[in-house]
């Protein structure tokens, strides 16, 4: 028969909080993408890494949030633990190629469009790839339709969001560009989750392998959040992102038009002394 499924089990509780972690990771991300660009003394591939891995934890930890208001009304949710880690796995893997292929190609239509394809379907990959974590007494099915759609919505979010952290240095920009990537992410979520049907099968009893959603989830959970916001506290000690100053420049800039170490056309030259003038100055002594 046909189970009843329900995403909202606790209300707006779980889709406000999904959100606010998904614009939590963006806004890291995106930071941390363009603090690599600001400076090219700095050490880029790490602050990549470390935008990578803000954008991918966000987005699985809002995933998975939105996943304990999930709820089929006849038969319990339990979750593989080894698949559940693994699709952390994908999502921060695949955004960090995207990452890295627009942080060294830079925004270029090809650069930009490949590495917006391989993010979005790894975005795709890692949602899939959490719902089939998912142990409960049925079979999952997904309308066709509603997983093609996440999926172009996924790879239109990520294109999003990789031409924002290359284009846009402002901080303020840089907050409503994680706003707009979180409404696109936990867009895709709830389109796919709304693709979602439940066959459950006709039996009152039996077993049910893997862990309870807060059993599991919840201490999952803390890693990803307590990342985010260590990652958080670094950014927010850099005055470079702070307040959007490129550290190479403190010196003061030459004049224009003047070489650096080489005397100005119009500079006045020193009056030079002669020795007459020396020998007569010591006589009148």
């Amino acid at each position: 028969m046909e189970g009843t499924v329900d995403g909202f089990r606790y209300g707006a509780v779980t889709p406000v909080a999904a959100y606010l972690m998904a614009c939590l990771g963006g806004a890291l991300g995106l930071r941390c993408i363009v603090r690599s660009l600001l400076n090219a003394r700095s050490w880029k591939p790490g602050w990549l890494a470390l935008g990578a891995a803000s954008i991918g934890c966000g987005i699985w930890t809002m995933h998975f949030i939105a996943m304990t208001g999930f709820h089929v009304e006849e038969t319990r949710v339990r979750y593989d633990a080894a698949t559940t880690v693994l699709s952390l796995v994908v999502a921060v893997a695949v955004v960090g190629i995207g990452v890295f292929i627009v942080g060294y190609r830079g925004p270029g239509r090809v650069s930009l469009a490949v590495a917006g394809v391989v993010t979005g379907l790894g975005v795709a990959a890692m949602h899939y790839l959490g719902m089939a974590a998912m142990r409960l007494h049925g079979d999952i099915g997904y309308d066709p339709v509603g997983v093609v759609l996440s999926v172009l919505i996924a790879i239109a979010a990520a294109t999003a969001a990789l031409w924002s952290a290359v284009t846009i240095r402002g901080l303020l920009t840089s907050l409503g560009a994680s706003l707009v990537m979180g409404v696109a992410v936990s867009g895709m979520h709830y389109t796919g989750m709304a693709a979602v049907s439940v066959h459950v099968h006709d039996t009152t009893g039996g077993t049910w392998e893997g862990e309870s959603p807060l059993s599991l989830l919840l201490p999952m959970l803390l890693g990803p959040i307590v990342f985010l916001l260590l990652a958080g506290v670094v950014i927010m000690f850099d005055p470079l992102l702070v307040h959007g100053e490129r550290s190479g420049n403190r010196n003061p800039a030459p004049h224009p038009g003047r070489t650096v170490g080489v005397p100005s056309a119009n500079a006045v030259p020193a009056p030079r002394t002669s020795w007459h003038d020396t020998d007569s100055s010591a006589r009148r002594r």
